[in-house]
């Protein structure tokens, strides 16, 4: 039997499983994209869950950024896309982007589980 998380009923193995998220942009507007993944970073960072977020321009593609976020499980990954934080964003991102953005969630791959 599986202990339960007391907040949400996430199996206690979800606890323990780090989630990682990409976002890719492409600006019809850089400066100004820029301006609100700049903010969105630094709030992201103060949520409760955040492990890393990163934010990365693309060197070979002028006006292309990536969000890169780290979370301590997938309840915390998962309740932060339905944040205010998340959603301000997105908002502010409407006129300023070539193209819908590139999201996707990964799972950490180790060498043990390669072996």
């Amino acid at each position: 039997m599986n202990p339960q998380s007391d907040t949400n009923d996430v199996p206690a193995e979800d606890e323990l499983e780090p989630v990682m998220v990409t976002m890719g942009f492409v600006a019809a507007d850089p400066d100004a994209l820029l301006a609100v993944l700049s903010k969105y970073v630094i709030l992201t960072r103060n949520e409760p869950g955040s492990r890393n977020i990163d934010l990365v321009a693309s060197v070979t593609k002028p006006g292309s950024y990536l969000v890169i976020e780290k979370w301590s499980t997938a309840a915390a990954q998962r309740e932060h896309f339905d944040s205010d934080t998340m959603t301000e964003m997105a908002r502010a991102c409407t006129g300023l982007l070539a193209a819908p953005p590139d999201i996707d969630l990964h799972e950490g791959v180790t060498m043990h589980d390669l072996a």
